[in-house]
């Protein structure tokens, strides 16, 4: 494997300590994040003054000299698949897909193959220049297996590092599309007492709450007021359906990106999702609120009812504004012309 050489000294008035000051002053063409940079000093790719240090609090002065040895890009580990991807952009630097449901994003001990990730080592090969040193997508976002829709992958480290600060600082635009149960409203004196659940200008549900794994059942996601993770979900009605009304379909968007976050924020204020069987959206609905035909689509739709509509974003090279929208899936676009339908 081969290796190459970066060199630079630290600037003025670094930071105390090695690791930060490194990610302040490494070059940035080398787009090495504080992670990467971390590895590498434990695994003791990095000099200071000739002599390795691997204690990335150890002090720097101004005026030293840092080297740091990079291994070029190993192969990855993950196998290529030809599985048919919709493209909606990609040039050297990213990739923007429109993932349908069903499909697991990256490899995990329950889905090693068939992922997201599989199909895109096969659909870019010779085009992934490596991150964090070896040769796959970067995956900065993920949307879970069921939900469809555009999602941003990283075919470089300069990449990569670029759109994960993006998502780390909130500036990426996220919209979905869910259909759910009941109709929220500003109006409801039930959801105006769920805590964490408020209403901005313009019946705007705002949901605002701790999130963090379910201390019982491992495969969900849990409400916390105390500890876990900060999660903002903001959501608008646009359609309502039934007579009296049972389902609304809904636009929502994302203020952090947890994992569940819209499904169990959405379950949180007593509207899950349509067809969600982690969450609780198999609501008996009331009777003959809908048309027979409707009310067995919705029934007997199998996902949960969520799709990542909209996707916005700066170009981590260039710095173009991009902005990227996906149709409703079949199944999404079908369940609605049935709710649709007039009553016989």
């Amino acid at each position: 494997m081969s290796l190459r050489q970066i060199s630079f000294t630290i600037g003025d008035t670094p930071p105390p300590r090695l690791d930060k000051a490194l990610a302040r002053d490494v070059p940035a063409a080398e787009s090495l994040s504080r992670t990467r940079l971390a590895r590498l000093i434990e695994a003791g790719a990095v000099a200071v003054n000739g002599a390795a240090v691997q204690d990335a609090k150890a002090r720097v002065t101004a005026g030293d000299h840092v080297d740091i040895t990079l291994h070029e890009a190993s192969e990855s580990h993950i196998q290529p698949e030809d599985i048919p991807l919709d493209v909606v952009f990609e040039d050297a630097d990213l990739i923007v897909v429109n993932k349908p449901a069903g499909m697991v994003v990256h490899p995990a001990p329950g889905s090693p193959s068939g992922t997201l990730v599989n199909a895109l080592m096969a659909h870019c090969g010779a085009a992934l220049s490596g991150v964090g040193g070896m040769k796959r997508p970067g995956i900065v976002h993920r949307i879970d297996k069921e939900t469809s829709g555009l999602l941003v992958v990283a075919k470089s480290d300069a990449a990569h590092h670029g759109l994960a600060r993006q998502f780390a600082e909130h500036s990426v635009e996220r919209y979905y599309k869910a259909l759910v149960n009941g109709v929220p409203d500003a109006n409801d004196p039930r959801l105006r007492g769920i805590k964490g659940a408020s209403f901005e200008p313009g019946n705007i549900l705002k949901l605002t709450t701790q999130l963090a794994r379910h201390k019982t059942d491992r495969q969900r996601q849990a409400v916390l007021f105390q500890g876990g993770r900060h999660a903002v979900t903001r959501a608008r009605t646009i359609e309502r359906f039934g007579t009296p009304e049972v389902l609304a379909l809904m636009e929502c968007w994302l203020e952090t990106g947890r994992t569940h976050q819209i499904r169990v924020h959405m379950a949180h204020a007593g509207h899950g999702l349509v067809g969600d069987p982690v969450y609780g959206g198999k609501r008996k609905l009331a009777a003959r609120a809908l048309p027979e035909a409707a009310a067995q689509a919705v029934q007997g739709f199998v996902r949960q009812a969520l799709h990542a509509a909209v996707l916005g974003f700066e170009h981590p090279i260039t710095g173009q504004a991009l902005r990227f929208e996906a149709k409703l899936p079949a199944d999404m676009a079908g369940l609605l012309t049935q709710l649709r339908q007039p009553a016989p």
